[in-house]
């Protein structure tokens, strides 16, 4: 079999431009994906050093990064109480809902789209990236804060959310029936509450199915599964990311602890993949047309997505500081926006540009605000299996 000699130049190249990127941004103690992104940003097309045979490796890099860092999100949490703060934070999104749909579709209407046009502007306003976020978590060592279970309640229940936006979009863009609509509505909430119950109830029993003693068995076994799991997911238009946070859920005590081990460095790989993909999705020549409208949108955003965090948090009594970092850590926009535009964009000459723009905006916007809002928890909430690994 002939080697891609272009392929691996241009892979070899990207992943030594990004380990100096993430080298500076540790350096200065900052998350590297505002860098990742302008990274992305200049290899892609219509950049300054486009990497067209790297394009589709890219890509498929970049959907197994978010499931990796959803994967090893869930790793840090138990189902139990996860289950839990889904109920408490049902009011905390409906605000969410309406705080942040209603931006995109006011704006739809002003720039005097149709119904598609405003359903998915609001559709892109509304949905925070959970691959961003999940990573800004990491980065910045708040798993463990008080705020952290609220902003995934609300990270969860927006990635569930699409499984009803997304076949709805979908149907209409394509001029479709109402009733074809409802079919797909159907099946995508049916999967996702299937899934649900059975990680609820029988989920204990996947730690047994996967734990092996060797590292490499247990790494093949819990990638494996995570992949069939999204796969399923994304096949009845539900997130993949959901059903791989899922999967991290039901894995607890010494089985993810070990897991956790050694995901990490195939997570952080593709993760920078991941940044990269949507800095090189962006075509710079659509953006200043799209500038100005973008700001506007994203300013405006920014405060709703910030009040949004602030009330999840305080319903679970967590301090001034910690509501700030929960508001700012749902700013980022990302991947659920551009595939909204890919559902519509060719309907709509001003969505895409208009979508994409503020995409990027956010994108690198987020990461920073989130920085500066603190890293300092107020009072750390404890890992599980961390119980197991004190002395008695």
């Amino acid at each position: 079999m002939a080697t891609p000699v272009a392929l691996l130049l241009e892979l070899g190249v990207i992943l030594a431009a990004l380990s100096v990127l993430g080298t500076v941004a540790r350096r200065f103690n900052l998350s590297p994906i505002p860098l990742y992104l302008l990274a992305g940003f200049a290899v892609g097309e219509g950049g300054i050093a486009p990497v067209p045979a790297a394009g589709e490796f890219v890509e498929t890099g970049a959907a197994i990064g978010v499931i990796l860092l959803l994967l090893a999100l869930g790793l840090e949490f138990s189902l139990a109480e996860f289950v839990v703060g889904l109920r408490r934070h049902v009011p905390s999104a409906l605000v969410d809902l309406v705080l942040n749909a209603a931006p995109g579709a006011v704006a739809g209407w002003l720039l005097g789209m149709d119904g598609v046009g405003i359903l998915a502007l609001a559709g892109a306003t509304y949905i925070s990236s959970s691959g961003i976020a999940a990573r800004l978590l990491a980065d910045l060592r708040r798993l463990g804060n008080r705020e952290t279970p609220a902003v995934l309640s609300l990270l969860v229940i927006e990635d569930c959310a699409m499984a009803v936006y997304l076949p709805v979009l979908a149907v209409m863009a394509s001029g479709g029936v109402w009733w074809q609509a409802v079919l797909s509505v159907l099946a995508a909430v049916g999967a996702v509450l299937a899934a649900f119950t059975i990680s609820y109830r029988w989920g204990h029993h996947l730690g047994r199915l996967v734990s092996h003693p060797d590292a490499e068995q247990l790494l093949l076994r819990v990638l494996g599964l995570t992949l069939i799991v999204a796969a399923l997911a994304e096949f009845v238009h539900a997130s993949a990311a959901v059903g791989a946070f899922l999967v991290g859920l039901t894995l607890t005590g010494e089985t993810a602890i070990r897991t956790r081990a050694v995901l990490s460095p195939l997570r952080d790989l593709f993760a920078a993949v991941f940044f990269l993909a949507i800095g090189l999705s962006i075509d710079p020549g659509d953006l200043l047309p799209a500038l100005p409208a973008a700001l506007a949108l994203a300013a405006v955003t920014i405060a709703t997505k910030v009040f949004t965090g602030r009330y999840a948090a305080a319903r679970d009594q967590v301090g001034r500081r910690g509501r700030l970092r929960a508001g700012t850590v749902l700013i980022a926009r990302g991947e659920f926006s551009l595939v909204i535009v890919g559902l519509v964009g060719t309907m709509h000459d001003r969505l895409g540009p208009l979508v994409t723009a503020y995409v990027f905006i956010l994108a690198i916007a987020g990461p920073l605000l989130t920085r500066m809002a603190g890293t300092t928890p107020l009072t750390p909430r404890p890992t599980p299996g961390a119980e197991a690994d004190r002395p008695p």
